[in-house]
C-alpha cells in the first residue's frame, strides 16, 4: 500500500527541496486539452505546430504549472498545504517525449501564518529551464499521512489518424497522375483499387493481363473500365513481363500489383538483362497510420526481403530513410532497428546487425537519418517504455522508421496492426527505377489509394538513378 504524507511547517527549512520527474507524451497533452478546453492548434495540430515559431508540437504552459501543485501537494509540504499565489515565467517550450524534471525549493519562512515561499523551475533533460516562478503557501501545521488514492486509468479513443494522406493529398495537388501498369488485375479488389485511384486523379491506369478475365471481373463488379486501355496478354506471367517492360521503356511511371503472388512480379522487376534494377537494392516499405501515434511509422522490410544480409539493410535502411525525406515529413528520420532485445547479444545476430549499422551510420555509410538500435519494438515507440528501462537514445520512444530482422517478424507485425488493431497502411517498393505499388492481395480500398499516392510524391519528387 503507498502513502501520501506531509511535513509540516516547523519541519520545513530554507532549502529544503523536492523533485519529481515526467515525460511529455501526446496522452499528456490530449488529456490536459480535454480537461481545460485548450485546443490551441500550438498543442494539438501537427501540421500546424510544424510551420510555427516552434516547429512542433509543444505542452501548455499550464501543463508545466500543474506539475509545480502536484509537488507542492503531495510531497513539499504535501496534504493540508493551501496555494496562496504562485508566479510563473515560461522560458522554453516543453516539447513531445522532454524528460521534464520538476523542483521545488523552500526560500522564506513566515511565521505568523505558516506561510512559506518556493522558488519552482521545471527543467528540461538538457538543462533549459522551461518555467519558472514563486509559489507561497500556507504550510501545514499538523502531521497528516494518508493512503495514496489511486487514479483510474484513461484509455482515449481517437479518431482516425489520417495525418500522413491528408499531407499526401495537399502534396498532390500539382502533380499530374502517375501512368501505371496494373498488373493482372483480375479480380475485384485490384481493380477497383486501380479505378478509384484513378477518379482521384493519382494515376491513369493501364491494364495489363488477360483482357477476357478483366472485362469480365468489371462486368461481375459493375465496375466501368471502358475509358481505361487494356493489354492483353495470355497470364499473369505475361502480364509481369509486358509491365516490366513498359516501364523499362518509359511508357509507364509506375506498377501496380494486381491478382498475382509477390514472387511472380518481382522476377520479372529484378531480371538482370531486362528487369529495372538500379545498383539500389529492392525493398519495401509500408507508412502506417497508427491511433495514439503522434505521427506516421514507416515500416521496412516486411515484404520483400526474406532474411537480408548486413550488406543488405544497409540499402533497406537507406531507400526508407530517403522515401521519409522525399515526402517533406518536416524532420531527420529516427531509425530505430528493432529486434527481440535493447542489447547487443551474440546470440541474436540481428542484435549484432544493428550495432554495426549504427556505427555505419556514425561513419556516413548511411546518410540522412538518425540511427539506433538495437531496440525491442516498445522502446522504439513507446516513450514510458523507455523511461522505465532507463534507455539513452536519440531514437527510442519516438521512431519513425522501425526496421524489422526479417520478413518473418515484420509480417507478423504489419498483419498485426492491420488486421488486429485496424491501421491504415500504404506500401511500395523502392530501388527499382519506377516505384511499385506493393499491397496484400487482401489489402483494401483505401490501402490501395493511399499506396498510389505515395508512388506518385515519390516519383514526382525523387530522381530515380
Amino acid at each position: 500500500m503507498e502513502y501520501i504524507e506531509n511535513k509540516v511547517f516547523a519541519d520545513i527549512n530554507v532549502g529544503d527541496n523536492v523533485s519529481l520527474q515526467h515525460t511529455l507524451t501526446s496522452k499528456d497533452i490530449e488529456l490536459f486539452a480535454i480537461m481545460s478546453g485548450d485546443v490551441n492548434p500550438a498543442h494539438v495540430d501537427i501540421e500546424f505546430a510544424k510551420n510555427d515559431m516552434f516547429h512542433g508540437v509543444i505542452a501548455h504552459g499550464m501543463w508545466g504549472a500543474s506539475l509545480i501543485s502536484s509537488l507542492l501537494g503531495t510531497k513539499l509540504p504535501g496534504p493540508g498545504t493551501i496555494y496562496l499565489s504562485q508566479t510563473l515565467n515560461f522560458l522554453h517550450p516543453i516539447r513531445l517525449n522532454d524528460v521534464v524534471t520538476v523542483t521545488v525549493t523552500a526560500l522564506e519562512k513566515h511565521e505568523e501564518k505558516h506561510i512559506i515561499e518556493f522558488e519552482c523551475k521545471c527543467t528540461t533533460q538538457d538543462g533549459k529551464v522551461a518555467i519558472s516562478g514563486v509559489a507561497k503557501v500556507i504550510a501545514p501545521t499538523e502531521k497528516i499521512k494518508r493512503e495514496r488514492i489511486l487514479m483510474p486509468e484513461i484509455n482515449l479513443s481517437q479518431q482516425k489518424n489520417d495525418i500522413l494522406t491528408q499531407k499526401l493529398l495537399a502534396m498532390k495537388e500539382k502533380e499530374k497522375p502517375l501512368i501505371t501498369a496494373v498488373v493482372h488485375p483480375v479480380d475485384k479488389l485490384s481493380l477497383l483499387g486501380a479505378v478509384a485511384a484513378a477518379e482521384d486523379g493519382i494515376i491513369t491506369p493501364i491494364l495489363v493481363g488477360p483482357r477476357k478475365k478483366i472485362i469480365d471481373c468489371a462486368a461481375n463488379a459493375g465496375i466501368d473500365i471502358s475509358k481505361y486501355k487494356i493489354i492483353d496478354t495470355q497470364h499473369s506471367h505475361e502480364a509481369a513481363d509486358v509491365a516490366v517492360a513498359l516501364a523499362k521503356e518509359n511508357k509507364v511511371e509506375a506498377l501496380m500489383k494486381g491478382k498475382l503472388h509477390t514472387d511472380e512480379l518481382m522476377a520479372a522487376v529484378v531480371n538482370k538483362q531486362t528487369g529495372l534494377r538500379t545498383e539500389r537494392r529492392m525493398s519495401h516499405v509500408f507508412a502506417i497510420e497508427i491511433d495514439g501515434y503522434s505521427k506516421p511509422l514507416f515500416l521496412t522490410d516486411a515484404a520483400l526481403n526474406l532474411f537480408p544480409t548486413l550488406a543488405e539493410k544497409i540499402d533497406i535502411i537507406q531507400n526508407a530513410i530517403d522515401l521519409f525525406n522525399t515526402l517533406d515529413m518536416g524532420s531527420i528520420p529516427r531509425v530505430a532497428i528493432v529486434s527481440a532485445a535493447e542489447t547487443v547479444n551474440q546470440k541474436i545476430p540481428s542484435t549484432l546487425d544493428a550495432a554495426a549499422l549504427c556505427k555505419m551510420a556514425d561513419r556516413g555509410q548511411i546518410s540522412n537519418g538518425i540511427l539506433d538500435g538495437p531496440l525491442a519494438f516498445d522502446n522504439a515507440i513507446s516513450s514510458e517504455s523507455v523511461q522505465v528501462k532507463g534507455i539513452k537514445s536519440n531514437v527510442a520512444g519516438n521512431a519513425d522508421i522501425i526496421v524489422v530482422p526479417d520478413i518473418e517478424s515484420g509480417n507478423l507485425l504489419y498483419k498485426q496492426m492491420t488486421y488486429v488493431s485496424k491501421m491504415e497502411a500504404a506500401g511500395i517498393v523502392l530501388g527499382a527505377t519506377v516505384p511499385i505499388i506493393l499491397t496484400s492481395r487482401g489489402s483494401d480500398i483505401l490501402s490501395r489509394k493511399a499506396s498510389s499516392l505515395l508512388a506518385l510524391i515519390y516519383a514526382r519528387r525523387k530522381n530515380i538513378k
